[in-house]
């Protein structure tokens, strides 16, 4: 009997120690991603007791307020995918939704302060959020892409701080809840619910979850790869007849370049040269190559995550055929890249092969301006050393002064940069083009792509320029 009571006691005993776990478990580690969870529904009884606080920009120009009981978006659809919405019937999206609990003053930093107001019998406010983006070069870039769909990128190579995510076509977060007509049923149907199922896709953020052939910027990876394993290279000379059969496959250039060497190859963007590196390189290589640039990679896992990010994709090694390897090393064949993918691959090459980790968060104030939450920059990546770095980058310079990117160019200014035209099944080539400047103390990197834009050094490249322009001006 005795033993009978002892071992109820050790199961009572156990199911309690087991309890408090999972207890300490779901308030310390889920509790925070629960309480701003959007299907809370504590959290839309919370919200309604507190005033959001407001999200700047890096100069202090308002992305989002609070004003009359209504979340106001000044940018309207320049910024819409990244700054995101609020709203009852459709919770939350971008900056709103990942600074949730800073906005509504959720944090443990907010909790002596919330008490405090609370004994005063002052209003519950919620922490204001300055970010990295500028909202001149947001509008600027979104008027670049006019009705064009496409994405445009701009950071800091030495930081990681994000300037723009422009995104087209787009749409007006200060709209979405508003009602447009009635279905046979009586639903009513909102701006949002049309979004939805819009073929253009205008809530989708091109910039980071675009799924897109890189074309010829791709050569900067297989570039990399090609000097890393043999440091020759840079001295070969390539014959370049228009083609390259490989096992039967034919892969075709945009010219018969003839004898060109390394840096030359780069400038005229020669298809031949890059898929016969590749196929040197081997299909391990390459691919481990990629992925020291940060392809099939989130920056943002681990961390605060910013926005909706798509990864690269790339076929395995161990998949891939030698014709699919001579397509993939001129980024054709099964790549799939993100525009941010590529800033971060040119922001490698301008930061001496280092990728330092992309954020948007510079600084979490309350709303008497202490603060409360600084972003210190960190490294992501080292993709490739200096020496292969300094390389590319004077390869880079030539494509922008003598070859394919020479509508990039600007007066006293020294642009690198690579263009890229990706053929696809849908119509015409997107155009690409990712560069940066000065090339020899970058501050800014850009990556641009145009759907179905055609040749990227003649509407890509034309973009960049303005924006890289801008940010010499102004000081970004």
């Amino acid at each position: 009997m005795k033993q009978n009571i002892r071992r109820l006691g050790y199961l009572l005993l156990g199911s309690f120690v087991l309890l408090s776990l999972y207890i300490g478990y779901i308030n310390v580690f889920l509790g925070p991603v629960l309480a701003t969870d959007p299907h809370n529904r504590r959290l839309a009884a919370y919200e309604a007791k507190v005033r959001r606080g407001t999200i700047c920009d890096r100069r202090g120009a308002v992305l989002a307020k609070t004003q009359d009981g209504r979340r106001i978006y000044p940018l309207g659809e320049d910024a819409a995918q990244v700054i995101g919405f609020v709203s009852q019937r459709y919770g939350r999206t971008g900056l709103e939704s990942a600074y949730d609990r800073y906005l509504l003053a959720m944090t443990d930093e907010d909790k002596i302060g919330m008490i405090i107001d609370r004994l005063m019998g002052r209003p519950r406010v919620g922490d204001n959020v300055v970010v990295t983006l500028d909202a001149h070069l947001q509008r600027l870039a979104m008027r670049l892409l006019g009705n064009r769909r496409g994405a445009i990128v701009v950071l800091d190579p030495r930081n990681g701080e994000i300037l723009a995510l422009a995104s087209s076509p787009s749409y007006d977060p200060n709209t979405i809840d508003q009602p447009v007509r009635r279905t046979p049923d009586g639903k009513v149907l909102t701006v949002y619910d049309l979004l939805q199922h819009d073929k253009g896709a205008p809530i989708l953020n091109r910039a980071t979850q675009g799924a897109y052939p890189p074309g010829s910027t791709f050569k900067l990876i297989t570039a990399a790869g090609a000097l890393t394993a043999d440091p020759g290279v840079i001295k070969r000379i390539f014959n370049c007849q228009g083609s390259l059969v490989i096992d039967g496959f034919r892969l075709y250039d945009t010219a018969a370049h003839g004898k060109v060497d390394f840096r030359r190859a780069l400038a005229v963007s020669c298809n031949v040269a890059f898929a016969q590196l590749g196929l040197e390189m081997g299909a391990e290589r390459f691919y481990q190559t990629s992925r020291a640039f940060g392809l099939t990679l989130d920056p943002w896992k681990g961390n605060l995550p910013e926005v909706a990010y798509r990864p690269g994709t790339l076929t395995p090694p161990e998949k891939m055929s030698k014709p699919e390897l001579g397509s993939s090393a001129i980024g054709q064949g099964e790549v799939l890249v993100s525009p941010l993918q590529m800033a971060l691959v040119a922001a490698a090459i301008a930061n001496d092969g280092v990728i330092m980790r992309p954020h948007l968060l510079v600084r979490v104030q309350d709303h008497r301006g202490g603060v409360l939450f600084q972003t210190v920059p960190h490294r992501w990546l080292t993709a490739i050393d200096s020496k292969v770095a300094g390389i590319i980058k004077e390869a880079m310079v030539d494509v922008v002064k003598e070859g394919t990117g020479r509508e990039a160019a600007l007066p006293g200014i020294t642009v690198a940069g690579k263009t890229g035209s990706a053929q696809n099944p849908g119509g015409e080539p997107h155009a690409w083009f990712v560069g940066f400047a000065p090339a020899e103390r970058p501050r800014v990197v850009v990556a641009v792509i145009v759907e179905n834009g055609g040749a990227g050094g003649v509407v890509a490249a034309p973009i960049a320029r303005e924006i890289i322009q801008a940010v010499m001006t102004t000081g970004s």
